[in-house]
């Protein structure tokens, strides 16, 4: 692994423990093994670091969910691939991800207040990054069984997250586990999945 990418997956590791606020630079450097002159060689400050590591995060997370949703061939069988593929990780049946901590984006933007802060702009990124991700693959489903096609599978993706986030914070903040079924029998009762 190179030193960058040490950095940068200590620094996840650190922050989605800790928070990005409490995690100090020394920390993270004395956890990868790295010195402060590579650290600052190839991330100017604190900051960069955390946008390479929201990179980094959007990139397993959205290469894990969305890859649990390949095999699905039907609506129905992507919305319960969506949904368990929620409740594994909230379940530490998750074996790509760390522990479950709630979602990195939004505790990261809850540090973040400024809506135009480079930090932000990552964080919205990544939801629209899986919404559009997930409207696409709901759409090639979707036109075998509806004309409406591209509507209906933005709409559709739209509710999913939703959801989605209701869940995330359910398990998170409330800690109700079954919060990602419970989202599931929700979006079942779609009339699209019920044709």
């Amino acid at each position: 692994m190179s030193k960058p990418q040490q950095l940068i997956s200590t620094a996840f590791a650190l922050f989605y423990q800790q928070g990005i606020h409490a995690t100090g630079i020394n920390q993270i450097l004395e956890q990868a093994g790295v010195a402060k002159k590579t650290l600052y060689h190839h991330f100017p400050g604190k900051d960069d670091l955390l946008l390479a590591v929201l990179a980094y995060r959007d990139e397993v997370f959205s290469g894990w969910l969305l890859g649990r949703l390949d095999d699905a061939a039907s609506l129905t069988e992507l919305c319960r691939a969506w949904f368990g593929a929620l409740d594994d990780w909230f379940n530490g049946r998750a074996d790509d991800l760390l522990a479950f901590r709630g979602c990195f984006f939004v505790n990261t933007s809850a540090e973040y207040s400024d809506p135009q802060h480079p930090v932000q702009q990552a964080c919205r990124a990544h939801k629209q990054g899986l919404e559009m991700a997930l409207a696409e693959r709901i759409a090639m489903r979707l036109e075998k069984i509806s004309q409406e096609g591209k509507t209906d599978a933005q709409q559709l993706a739209h509710e999913w997250c939703l959801l989605k986030e209701g869940a995330i914070a359910s398990a998170a903040v409330g800690g109700n586990l079954a919060a990602a079924n419970d989202a599931l029998t929700l979006a079942l009762r779609h009339p699209l999945l019920n044709r």
